[in-house]
C-alpha cells in the first residue's frame, strides 16, 4: 500500500486554493499548499483587490468636481501616483500576511515553492528540491494575461505591471474591450491620463447585455477616453519615443501601451502531462461538474479550468472540493445566476441572461427598462445616468435577469442575485415595498413593460 505524506496537497495559493486547503485541514486532512509567488493570488496581489483600491482613486476626480454643484469651493487638486502605490503595497501585504496567518492557523503547511507534477501521486517542490506523495492533489493556479506575438511586444506591459508603474503615464493606449480593458481606461482617465482604448470588435464587453455595453462605451466616450473599434495594435515601436502602430496605420504615441487581451489558463510546465490530466481544446484543465480531472484523484479549481471565472466561484469551487474529500458532504457548485460587477465608468451590476440569451431560449420574454438622471446629478450638472434593465419570462412571470449600469451598480446586483436565484417574479418585485428617494427603488417601481419579444 502507498504511503502518502499528505492527504491533500493544493498547487497555488489563490482564492481558491487557500479555501480548499483550510477547510480541507478542518475536516481533518493532512494539508500541504505550495506557491511560487506570493499568498493570495491574482485577486488579492495584483487583481481584483488593488484594482478596486485604484477605482476608488480614480473617482476621487470626478467627485471633487461634483462637488463644486452643492456649495463647495475646492482648491486645485493634484495627485500622487507614487503614493497610491505605496498605500496600495501596504494593503496587499497586510491582506497576504493575514491570507497566510489563516492558512497556519488552520494547520495548512504552506511551501513558498513551484510545484510541478512528477507522475499521478507525486509532487516535486522544485525550490526544494524534494517531492511529496499527496492522496489527493488539487491544481488552483488561476490564469495569465494572454500575450500576442506581435513586433515591439517587449514594450508592453499587462494589468500585472500596471499598478507599480515608477512614473504615472500621461498617455496610455490601451489594447482590449473586457472588463481588464474598460476598468482601466477609466482608472487611468480619472487619475488623469490621456487615453486611447483600442478594441477589435464593434463594441466593448463581449458577452454581457447589449444595453450595458452601450452604457460602458458612452461613459467612456463622455469621459474623452479616445474610443477606437474595429482595429488591433499591429506593432509597437520605441525609436522615438513610444508608439502603438494600428493595422490601419493610425500611430498613436503613448508612454505606456497596457495590453488587456483577455487571460489564459497558467498550465504551463506543472507537469500535468506526466499525470496525465486532460486538457480542453481551449487550453484549459478539463474538469466535470465536481471539479474533478481526467485523474480521480486530481481536482482543479478556478480560472485554470476556465469555467466561470470570478474570484467568488474559484473560492466556492475549493470549497466544494474539500467538503466532498474530506468533510463528507458531496456538493457541486451551481455556476448558473451568478451575480457579478464591473467596475467601470458607468459601474455594470449584472445578474441572469442578457436579452438576447432570454430571447433565444424562452418562447415569450418581456422587457422593463428604465433610463434616467440619479437625484445627485441634478445639482452636480454631470452628465451621468442610470440605466436598469428587467428580463421577464412571459410565461411564468419570472425574472430571468437584471442588468444596472449607474452608481453603486454592483452593490445592488449582489441583492439582487439573491432573488433572481431563488426565483423571484416580476410580480414579487412589484409587491416589496420601495426605500426612497434611492436609484435602486426603480426596481420595484418599474411597472410599464418596455417590448415584449414572441418567437414564432
Amino acid at each position: 500500500m502507498t504511503a502518502f505524506d499528505v492527504d491533500f496537497f493544493v498547487i497555488g495559493g489563490g482564492s481558491g486554493g487557500v479555501r480548499a486547503a483550510r477547510i480541507a485541514s478542518g475536516h481533518g486532512a493532512k494539508v500541504m499548499l505550495a506557491e511560487e509567488y506570493r499568498i493570495g493570488g491574482t485577486c488579492v496581489i495584483r487583481g481584483c483587490v488593488p484594482k478596486k483600491l485604484y477605482v476608488y482613486a480614480s473617482r476621487f476626480s470626478h467627485e471633487f468636481k461634483d462637488a463644486e454643484g452643492f456649495g463647495w469651493s475646492m482648491p486645485e487638486a493634484s495627485f500622487d501616483w507614487k503614493k497610491l502605490v505605496s498605500v496600495k503595497d501596504k494593503e496587499i501585504d497586510r491582506l497576504e500576511g493575514l491570507y497566510e496567518k489563516g492558512q497556519n492557523g488552520a494547520g495548512v503547511t504552506v511551501v513558498r515553492s513551484r510545484a510541478v507534477l512528477e507522475d499521478a501521486h507525486t509532487v516535486r517542490l522544485v525550490e526544494e528540491n524534494r517531492t511529496i506523495k499527496a492522496k489527493y492533489i488539487l491544481v488552483a493556479t488561476g490564469a495569465q494575461p494572454f500575450i500576442p506575438d506581435i513586433p515591439g511586444i517587449e514594450h508592453a506591459i499587462s494589468s500585472n505591471e500596471a499598478f507599480d508603474l515608477p512614473e504615472f503615464p500621461k498617455r496610455i493606449v490601451i489594447a482590449g474591450g473586457g472588463y481588464i480593458a474598460v476598468e482601466f481606461a477609466g482608472i487611468f482617465k480619472g487619475l488623469g491620463a490621456n487615453v486611447t482604448l483600442v478594441h477589435r470588435g464593434d463594441n466593448v464587453l463581449r458577452g454581457f447585455d447589449e444595453d450595458l455595453r452601450n452604457a460602458v462605451r458612452r461613459g467612456l466616450e463622455s469621459l474623452d477616453v479616445n474610443v477606437i473599434l474595429g482595429a488591433n495594435i499591429a506593432r509597437i515601436d520605441a525609436d522615438n519615443g513610444l508608439s502603438a502602430v494600428l493595422d490601419s496605420g493610425v500611430r498613436l504615441e503613448a508612454d505606456q501601451v497596457m495590453l488587456a487581451l483577455g487571460r489564459k489558463p497558467n498550465v504551463g510546465g506543472l507537469g500535468l502531462d506526466k499525470a496525465g490530466v486532460a486538457l480542453t481544446h481551449h487550453g484549459a484543465i478539463a474538469v466535470d461538474a465536481a471539479s474533478q480531472t481526467s485523474v480521480p484523484h486530481i481536482y482543479a479549481v478556478g480560472d485554470v479550468t476556465d469555467r466561470v471565472n470570478l474570484t467568488p466561484v474559484a473560492i466556492r469551487e475549493g470549497h466544494a472540493v474539500a467538503d466532498t474529500l474530506f468533510g463528507n458532504k458531496p456538493w457541486v457548485v451551481d455556476h448558473s445566476n451568478i451575480a457579478t460587477a464591473v467596475f467601470s465608468q458607468p459601474e455594470l451590476g449584472t445578474v441572469g441572461l442578457t436579452e438576447a440569451q432570454a430571447r433565444e431560449r424562452f418562447a415569450i420574454v418581456d422587457i422593463y427598462k428604465t433610463d434616467f438622471r440619479p437625484m445627485k446629478a441634478t445639482l452636480s450638472g454631470s452628465a451621468d445616468r442610470v440605466m436598469m434593465k428587467i428580463i421577464v419570462d412571459g410565461t411564468t412571470d419570472k425574472v430571468l435577469g437584471v442588468h444596472i449600469a449607474g452608481e453603486g451598480a454592483g452593490e445592488m446586483a449582489q441583492l439582487l442575485g439573491i432573488a433572481v436565484k431563488m426565483g423571484a417574479t416580476k410580480a414579487d418585485f412589484d409587491a416589496t415595498m420601495a426605500v426612497h428617494p434611492t436609484a435602486a427603488e426603480e426596481m420595484v417601481t418599474l411597472r410599464t413593460r418596455s417590448a415584449r419579444f414572441e418567437r414564432n
